[in-house]
């Protein structure tokens, strides 16, 4: 029996595509570049994410792998009235995993730009009423003690940053918020590793991604899902 050799889903074209986004972020640019943007950069998100699907799956049956933008992609335009220097593009793609775009729950997440790639782990929620708030910020003053060994167990190979508000500016804070006074301001929290563009040329690029994954599942549990498996 003959196996299939594995391919790489990006190439340097994708960076490059990136790069190049972000030296002519006008529209006149990526209407003359929409080909490329659909060959070097929608198709081989979309091969990510059918490579991925059945991990993720496995993970949680619940996630929506509808393969839709808003839902599985981000958007390549952005909302204006939330730029500050105005251009038209985000620089960069995420191909995202959670139940779906009318839950506030957590993320696990691929986003590759120009120059950098990071795989990890996210979740915002700036109301009492968001599920940061009700499920992972309660749980965690309970359960600080199940933070800690989070963080014995990632610290070494993932970076941790969250965030607080403060005169109605969100600012970040590295680190990993252990302290039940971190749990009292927190709006969001993001756990990622930080890889090489070479990393997502690889053949096995999905497979890395799909055990990064596995290993940060248990904080979307933990902020995001009722019951809570310990």
């Amino acid at each position: 029996m003959t196996r299939t050799k594995r391919t790489g889903i990006f190439s340097e074209a994708t960076f490059q595509f990136f790069r190049e986004l972000r030296r002519n972020n006008r529209k006149d640019w990526m209407d003359r570049h929409r080909e490329q943007y659909r060959q070097h950069v929608v198709a081989p998100f979309r091969r990510l994410f059918e490579r991925l699907m059945p991990d993720v799956l496995r993970c949680n049956p619940q996630f929506d792998v509808s393969g839709r933008t808003g839902s599985n992609f981000s958007r390549i335009n952005r909302d204006l009235r939330f730029s500050k220097d105005k251009t038209p593009y985000r620089t960069h793609m995420y191909l995202l995993f959670s139940r779906g775009p009318k839950s506030d729950d957590g993320q696990l997440y691929v986003n590759l730009g120009g120059d950098r790639v990071t795989v990890g782990f996210r979740i915002y929620g700036d109301t009492r009423r968001s599920t940061l708030a009700r499920l992972g910020a309660a749980r965690a003053l309970e359960h600080l003690a199940w933070i800690q060994r989070q963080r014995r167990r990632l610290g070494r190979q993932y970076e941790s940053y969250w965030y607080a508000t403060e005169r109605g500016e969100w600012i970040q804070h590295p680190g990993w918020p252990v302290r039940a006074e971190d749990w009292k301001r927190i709006k969001g929290w993001v756990v990622r590793r930080v890889l090489r563009p070479a990393d997502a040329l690889r053949p096995d690029f999905d497979r890395r991604v799909a055990r990064i994954f596995r290993a940060l599942y248990p904080l979307y549990e933990f902020t995001s899902l009722e019951p809570w498996r310990k």
